[in-house]
């Protein structure tokens, strides 16, 4: 008889001892506050042109607007990864750098190498890359750079008392040197990135900066260090006095689940509440909620003119884009032109707000980048970059297919089923 009740004994404590992890589960999200999104209509009186925007934006959507930088568009993979890789060799103090993918011989290798030099020689160098998107780093990458001295934290790896944040990933694209450079963008470590668009590589831009601005992304840098390894890093290595280097104005913008009011979300539907004229808007992944389609409608419907560029055929989750073509309906019917990239895999992210406002950074227009990714955009007010920024739109323009209302209806049952399906999967609240 004793020895049937230890053999019961063991999947019986194990059974309760589950269903007390299920039932503490339910308890501490129930118990946890939960912040509403933005839900009702926004308006402003203000266009991105007023002093009323500068002023009303630094209040709600990020930090205080800063003068004086500079910035320099790159638009494929060779002259970004050139750059990149040249800014470590010149690294004297700091390297701080967060991804989400990490990966490859072309990209991942070379990347590992230079910042296990950099590290070799003194330079303090701290690298936070999201777990799920380095999964395909090979030991050799990461042993190299951890053995040089690369202080390597992989964010949110999983474990059996934290499986919830297992799905909470870090998406930002953040790059500082010595804190008076920095990049950033749409574009990983990895090799889809190194590649040419010509031989199968994603179509994608980054951006490097210097001003005063560098230090607000090195603050957002700082942000996820602290969350994820509990250290502060301060002094002049990281954030130096820095002089004016051009006359753009910028404003830094980031989010995550943490702080429970979707930044970007709010972000973006401030400024296409300011839109008068243009809107124009480049992402992999167009998957927001409704409250969001409902504003881009409006404004349409208001006499702005919306064009959007996502991925086509070519796109890396094709499930993905059934399920995105389900909700654009509402947005062609409206007069939102929608066109499909054919040529390579679309991942830029853009939005452009009347020639004037233009935003960068790691965002999608998805509830993935609105809920749950941690993501940092850069804001630009300044025609000048809005006008350089709009002719690579109006190139990548015309290797896009329009898609049209007519072809919304024609969907087969088959593409509408799996799009319906694989809808009801992915956050959709």
């Amino acid at each position: 008889m004793k020895l049937r009740l230890n053999i019961w004994f063991i999947p019986l404590a194990v059974v309760l001892l589950f269903i007390l992890y299920i039932a503490g589960g339910i308890l501490y999200f129930n118990a946890t506050p939960k912040d509403k999104r933005v839900t009702e209509p926004v308006f402003t009186d203000y266009s991105v042109d007023e002093i009323g925007f500068l002023n009303e934006s630094g209040l709600l959507i990020g930090r205080n607007w800063i003068g004086g930088n500079s910035i320099e568009i790159l638009d494929d993979g060779e002259s970004i990864f050139d750059k990149m890789l040249e800014s470590i060799r010149n690294a004297e103090y700091s390297i701080t750098k967060e991804t989400y993918n990490f990966w490859g011989e072309q990209a991942g290798t070379p990347f590992a190498e230079e910042l296990a030099k950099a590290a070799e020689r003194g330079v303090n160098v701290h690298f936070l890359m999201d777990y799920v998107g380095s999964r395909k780093a090979t030991r050799e990458q990461i042993r190299m750079m951890e053995e040089a001295g690369v202080e390597v934290i992989r964010w949110r790896q999983p474990s059996w008392y934290h499986l919830s944040r297992f799905n909470h990933r870090t998406h930002r694209k953040l790059f500082v040197i010595d804190g008076k450079t920095a990049f950033t963008g749409g574009v990983n470590i990895g090799d889809d990135w190194r590649i040419p668009v010509e031989e199968g590589g994603f179509r994608d831009y980054h951006y490097k900066i210097t001003g005063p601005a560098v230090n607000e992304l090195q603050r957002a840098f700082s942000e996820n260090w602290v969350a994820a390894t509990g250290k502060l890093l301060t002094n002049s290595a990281y954030y130096p006095e820095l002089e004016a280097s051009g006359d753009k104005r910028m404003q830094v913008t980031t989010s995550h689940p943490r702080e429970g009011q979707k930044m970007i979300r709010k972000m973006y539907l401030y400024v296409i509440a300011a839109a008068r004229e243009s809107i124009r808007i480049n992402t992999a992944y167009f998957f927001p909620d409704h409250d969001f389609l409902d504003i881009l409608a409006d404004a349409s419907s208001r006499g702005v003119r919306v064009q959007m560029i996502v991925p086509g055929p070519a796109i890396d989750q094709a499930y993905f884009r059934y399920a995105s073509k389900n909700r654009w309906g509402k947005l062609l019917e409206a007069g939102v032109e929608i066109y499909e990239y054919q040529f390579a895999m679309y991942h830029s992210k853009l939005l452009i707000v009347d020639d004037a406002f233009v935003s960068i950074g790691s965002a999608n227009f998805d509830n993935r980048s609105f809920r749950i990714n941690d993501e940092t955009n850069l804001n630009i007010l300044d025609r000048d970059f809005a006008s350089e920024r709009i002719r690579h739109f109006e190139k990548d323009l015309e290797q896009s297919r329009l898609y049209t209302l007519e072809d919304f209806h024609n969907r087969s049952v088959w593409r509408k089923f799996v799009g319906w399906v694989t809808q009801a999967m992915g956050p959709h609240l």
